[in-house]
């Protein structure tokens, strides 16, 4: 469950199919990239990338969190604007990439973890896996310039995880899986 996430939408007035006419926002949610949607509490003063509490007791700006999002639901202005915030919460959370790249292992004989990532090719990975059995990596920079085939390290998460939100990987390294319909009651 997320506590917090980042607006990426905010419709004043709702969907404009809706029946009941109320603010809506949509959602990243910070700790599992999850999409969702939020009714607004009439007091809120909301702002695109703005980060709100979303967790169970005490919210301010969110009244009723709607439910899960797939990437296809958002709406156009979320989707544009999906990318420049995931950017900036890759970036939040640099330790726990980091430690991503220096833990990283093997999924088989023949898969490594670095293969899932995009723009990682056999050159990288190498270069890679020999930097951090010398030393493990400290930061987005470091990885950069230890490791300049890599040109962009925080892009390379960034498209992975969008990736993922819209359902194109068969395994999900940052974000849940997307919801499965039910079948029957």
């Amino acid at each position: 469950m997320e506590d917090y996430a980042w607006v990426i939408e905010y419709m004043p007035v709702g969907h404009a199919d809706a029946i009941k006419r109320e603010p809506v926002v949509q959602l990243l949610g910070e700790k599992f990239f999850t999409l969702l949607e939020a009714t607004v509490t009439p007091s809120a003063s909301i702002v695109i990338g703005q980060k709100v509490y979303v967790g169970k007791e005490g919210r301010n700006e969110v009244s009723h969190i709607k439910g899960r999002l797939k990437y296809d639901q958002l709406s156009n202005g979320a989707r544009e604007f999906l990318p420049a915030m995931l950017k900036k919460a890759v970036k939040e959370k640099e330790e726990l990439f980091i430690n991503f790249i220096n833990k990283a292992r093997p999924i088989s004989i023949r898969v490594h973890t670095f293969d899932l990532l995009p723009g990682i090719g056999k050159k990288t990975m190498e270069a890679l896996l020999k930097e951090r059995e010398e030393k493990p990596f400290e930061s987005f920079d470091d990885l950069h310039k230890r490791v300049s085939t890599l040109s962009d390290p925080v892009g390379v998460f960034v498209h992975r995880i969008l990736n993922e939100l819209e359902g194109k990987e068969k395994y999900y390294l940052f974000t849940k899986p997307p919801m499965l319909p039910r079948y029957g009651r």
